[in-house]
This record gives C-alpha cells, sequence and structure tokens, in this order.
C-alpha cells in the first residue's frame, strides 16, 4: 500500500489511531469513483475503524456499503470479498445479530475451504472463530466448544488466528462451568498473544485478560479476577473508546466480581 491514496488511513489504523483513521479513509473514498479499487480499500478500513471505536450497527454499514463494490471489482469468491463479508459477519454479534453471523461465518468458512493457498486458510480460520464467538453470544458452548476444537486442529501455526481460536475455546468452556480447562488453553492463549508482534496484538488489546478474568471468577479466585478485569477495562477503555463490546463486556464482569466479593 505504500505510495497509494490508502496508505495513510492504513498506517493510522495499525498505529491505532482509529478516530483519524476512519476520518482518512472517508475521504478517500469520497474523493474517488465509486467502482475503484482504492475506493473499496478505503471503505473496509472506514468499516474497521469504525468498528474498533465501537461504532459496530456504523461498521456494518460501510461494510454494505463495501460489498457490492468488491464484488464487482474482484468477484464473489475473491479473498477479499470473503474477508469483507467474515469481517462484517463478525460485527454483527456486537448488535446481537447472532444467528446471521453465525450463518454468513459458516458460508464463508465454507468458501474459503474450497480456495488454495495460505491466505484461504488463513480467512477459513478467521470465519471460523467468527462462528465460535456467534454461538457462544447464543449460549451454545458446546457447539462452539466442537468447531474451536476441529478449527484448531486444522490450524497448525502459531499466529493470531490460533491465538483467537483459543480464545474462543476458553470462553466455550467457560460457558460450560468448566473453569479449570478454561484457565489452562487462556494461559496458553496469553503466553501466545505475547509472543506475537505488538502491531498484531492491537486488534484483540483485552481478550485474553477477559477469558482468564471469567475463568478465575469461576474458581473463586475473585481478588485476581478483578485485577484482570480491571486490565482489560482500562487497556480496551484507552484503545477502543466505551462504546466497544470488549469495552462493555470488561465493565460488566467487573459489577458481577464487585457484586460477589464480601
Amino acid at each position: 500500500m505504500r505510495g497509494t491514496p490508502v496508505a495513510e488511513a492504513k498506517a493510522l489504523y495499525e498505529a491505532g489511531r482509529y478516530a483519524e483513521a476512519e476520518a482518512e479513509a472517508r475521504a478517500v473514498a469520497g474523493s474517488r469513483p465509486r467502482e475503484d479499487e482504492y475506493t473499496a480499500v478505503a471503505l473496509n478500513i472506514a468499516a474497521l475503524a469504525a468498528g474498533a471505536q465501537g461504532r459496530h450497527a456504523e461498521a456494518v454499514d460501510t461494510y454494505d456499503e463495501a460489498l457490492p463494490v468488491f464484488t464487482g471489482l474482484f468477484g464473489a469468491d475473491h479473498f477479499l470479498t470473503l474477508k469483507l463479508r467474515s469481517d462484517r459477519a463478525q460485527q454483527m454479534v456486537s448488535l446481537d445479530r447472532h444467528s446471521e453471523s453465525a450463518a454468513e461465518c459458516a458460508a464463508v468458512a465454507e468458501a474459503a475451504a474450497r480456495g488454495t493457498g495460505p491466505e484461504m486458510a488463513f480467512l477459513a480460520s478467521a470465519a471460523r472463530n467468527g462462528l465460535v464467538f456467534a454461538l457462544n453470544a447464543q449460549g451454545r458452548h458446546k457447539e462452539a466448544e466442537a468447531h474451536a476444537r476441529e478449527a484448531l486442529a486444522a490450524h497448525a501455526a502459531r499466529d493470531r488466528a490460533a491465538l483467537v481460536l483459543r480464545l474462543g475455546l476458553a470462553r466455550s468452556l467457560n460457558g460450560q462451568a468448566r473453569h479449570d480447562e478454561a484457565l489452562a488453553v487462556a494461559e496458553s492463549a496469553d503466553e501466545l498473544f505475547h509472543a506475537l508482534p505488538s502491531d498484531l496484538r492491537r486488534p484483540d488489546t483485552g481478550a485474553v485478560e477477559l477469558v482468564l478474568g471469567n475463568a478465575l471468577l469461576g474458581l473463586g479466585r475473585t481478588s485476581d479476577a478483578r485485577h484482570r478485569a480491571a486490565v482489560a477495562h482500562d487497556a480496551c477503555l484507552a484503545s477502543f473508546g466505551p462504546e466497544h463490546r470488549r469495552t462493555v463486556e470488561a465493565a460488566t464482569l467487573l459489577e458481577r466480581i464487585d457484586g460477589v466479593q464480601p
């Protein structure tokens, strides 16, 4: 992307400067022809940045605007079009559109599995992670566990996809009150998280601490759980703002913990 009209927006997004990234991306999209490659990329960055600020409905709206542009430019089965659909579906969870999200993630995972190459393999894992998250959000924790374990078995790399799948597995175990197992999986996710480069860690800020906090609370270790939840909340508030799904989840966990502490 160096030297392109979207280079600055991309750099701002990767630096965690989401409001600036969104403003720059929308300016680029508004200044170029509708059916333009850089318009498509700019809309994608704008949607990602809106979601990172907790404006999940606006993110989905922007994905809806971008999807026909991607389909027209690249085709329905292209990696970039499928990734856009996966990202859009994962924003739906934050809007309680769980069934739609699960169906779309499953469809993208199936389409990606028919493709070839490392990009498609990574996308299949990402879409399966979205499916796991949507199932967990519906309380279908056993199904989520099965999908997470199947996806992890097919994904040998120690990368961000492996991280989020482990977190999804730990969430499913917490949902079944199997907190010892959840803690072990979350601790392995924590180790993997810290092994990743800092720019790859940024989108998952606070995610490990949230899963650890829930596991520790389930084991009766309320002080440790509160520490993890507070770390998650502070980090998410600083990175994403108060309206982001993960910030709200951390605040809710803190309230739960404070309600059970003597």
